[in-house]
């Protein structure tokens, strides 16, 4: 078995300041660096030393998955999308939200079944795409996960204060001389996230049987929403006041991309690859299967809220308990305070999960510290990266309101969806079928200007004529590149997105649209975010990358040239 040696963690400032001076020749060597789907399986993951343990099968991700999407998506998205952006049509929004997830799902199970690794996108794009954009996506994801948590968690708080027939505001404290929207400390959540923390190092099984309980009573809480909805509502406040769509169309679409925070969690699933029995067989069950499953649930629980109360009268922060309320039903309001506060526990414990292995497999490439990869061989967990996320979940979660967080945590999901899209039709066309790479290059570049070109149409109103020019043109060159360039499925593939290229197409399309509907600010505050971790890269991960694969090959990798890595060979003919 090959050795690996580690990175010495003693650099001296001496030695740093001379690395720096040799930036220029080490990005080029390490940003478009990809390693191979076995390099992924076999040697980087020998890094964290102990291997996880494979307990899960396809029930306990269908479980995961739908335990990571509810509790985010009702109770933390829906009030406010519905009483400010996109009124009754709202269930609307979570179809279009929908499909784009459910495109982007089926992106994910076909990498997660090739590449069965914990590192879900970071690792998919860093095989087909190289060192810097895996990189750029991972620490996206990073921040969406951690960002995601803290407010679910602070949400959390809103509804069990409803359960318990509390003002939300008086499990705060208020501290005067902070800004706006973050001066108001909340201990409940910062509990609840250290105590989940402590569960998820202690074991993943268990921690997935406790996810599996909360779901299955999740689900039975769903449906006394749903039937108590219908039953008690009334068809009338869909169309009352302003009709079923007052803010249009656009407000659809703007709801959708606001909504999108409430699919986070599928990916979590492909997270669990290295920790699954049979990842070929489990892996497109669990994930396409939950986004289905959620998606349904999403738009009835939805129009079940919007039969209660009239848009204009729905709560922004515990929006299912004050429609209860509203209508007599106190005892209905507290109810859903305590099952919505389940929900929560649940989708915060799968994100949780998530993030843990994210981070582990970032630092076992060496982008972060190597310490945060360590897996712990009694629990078979990745402790360092499990509590490191932790205190900082908490930390967010302690100041920062739901608000300000929710549009960069869109713009960052779709992002990295949109990045999955292109990679598996590179993978495909290019890597596996051993096409020319500017061909399939091309197409990406025109596929993704024509979707900037209908999105910006769209938003700015501009003349309504160039909307199908740029739509017919895009279904003209996918249909071109379809015939023009051929596609080898591999003999050994258990499972594959059909009907290539189209369902990632569609979903290029859509994450692409979705991003261009979000607001100004959510565009300066990832600006400000991305800005950073490109100085990180540049100043620490490129030189720790550099000197583990350029500089410290172990002895194995010496003697077996064969799995030396290869690079992203990008040629423009």
């Amino acid at each position: 078995m090959a050795t690996i040696r580690s990175t010495p963690t003693n650099v001296s400032f001496s030695n740093y300041l001379q690395s720096l001076s040799q930036t220029p020749h080490r990005l080029r060597k390490r940003m478009l660096a990809t390693w191979t789907p076995d390099q992924e399986l076999n040697q980087v993951r020998l890094r964290s030393g102990a291997d996880m343990m494979r307990k899960l099968k396809w029930y306990d991700l269908i479980a995961l998955g739908i335990g990571g999407m509810l509790g985010v998506g009702v109770f933390v998205t829906t009030g406010l999308v519905a009483h400010e952006i996109s009124g009754p049509s709202v269930f609307i929004s979570y179809i279009i939200a929908g499909i784009s997830a459910l495109l982007s799902s089926l992106c994910y199970t076909e990498f997660s079944v090739q590449i069965p690794v914990a590192g879900g996108a970071f690792s998919y794009l860093r095989v087909t795409f190289g060192e810097f954009v895996g990189y750029f996506a991972g620490a996206n994801i990073l921040m969406e996960y951690v960002l995601s948590n803290a407010a679910v968690a602070r949400t959390f708080t809103e509804y069990l204060c409803h359960a318990v027939g509390k003002n939300p505001n008086s499990w705060r404290f208020e501290v005067d001389g902070l800004v706006e929207g973050y001066n108001k400390l909340d201990f409940p959540a910062v509990a609840l996230i250290l105590l989940l923390t402590l569960c998820l190092c202690h074991s993943t099984k268990e921690s997935s049987v406790l996810n599996l309980v909360m779901t299955v009573f999740h689900l039975i809480f769903f449906g006394f929403i749903i039937i108590a909805g219908f039953y008690k509502g009334s068809a009338k406040n869909l169309v009352e006041p302003g009709g079923l769509a007052p803010f249009g169309v656009k407000g659809i679409l703007d709801g959708a991309a606001k909504v999108y925070f409430s699919y986070i969690g599928y990916d979590s699933v492909s997270t669990m690859a290295e920790e699954i029995r049979n990842p070929a067989k489990s892996l497109p069950v669990g994930i396409a299967g939950s986004v289905l499953i959620v998606t349904g649930l999403y738009c009835l629980v939805a129009l079940s809220l919007c039969f209660l109360v009239p848009y204009n009268m729905i709560d922004k922060d515990a929006s299912f308990s004050v429609a209860f309320q509203k209508i007599g039903w106190k005892w209905a309001g507290n109810v859903v305070g305590a099952g919505a506060s389940l929900g929560i526990v649940a989708s915060l414990l799968v994100a949780m999960l998530g993030q843990a292995r994210y981070l582990c497999v970032i630092a076992r490439a060496r982008l972060v510290p190597s310490w945060l990869a360590k897996v712990n061989p009694s629990t078979g967990t990745p402790l360092n990266a499990t509590l490191f996320l932790g205190l900082c979940t908490a930390s967010i979660a302690l100041f920062t309101e739901l608000r300000i967080i929710v549009d960069i945590i869109s713009i960052s999901t779709l992002l990295v969806f949109y990045l999955v899209a292109n990679a598996l039709i590179y993978r495909r066309y290019v890597i596996v079928s051993h096409n020319p790479p500017s061909q399939t290059l091309l197409f990406l570049f025109l596929l993704s200007s024509c979707s900037i070109g209908f999105s910006m149409s769209w938003k700015l109103e501009e003349q309504w004529w160039v909307l199908p020019v740029f739509g017919g043109f895009m279904v003209t060159i996918t249909a071109f590149f379809q015939y023009m360039v051929p596609s080898i499925c591999q003999a050994n593939e258990e499972w594959s997105v059909p009907f290539m290229p189209w369902p990632a197409v569609a979903s290029i399309f859509l994450n692409v649209f979705l991003v261009t509907s979000l607001k100004i600010p959510s565009f300066q505050r990832f600006g400000i975010w991305a800005c950073l971790i490109t100085l990180f890269y540049v100043l620490y991960g490129v030189h720790s990358t550099y000197r583990a694969e350029e500089m410290e090959v172990g002895v194995g990798e010496v003697s077996h040239p064969s799995i030396q890595q290869s690079k992203l060979d990008i040629q423009l003919l």
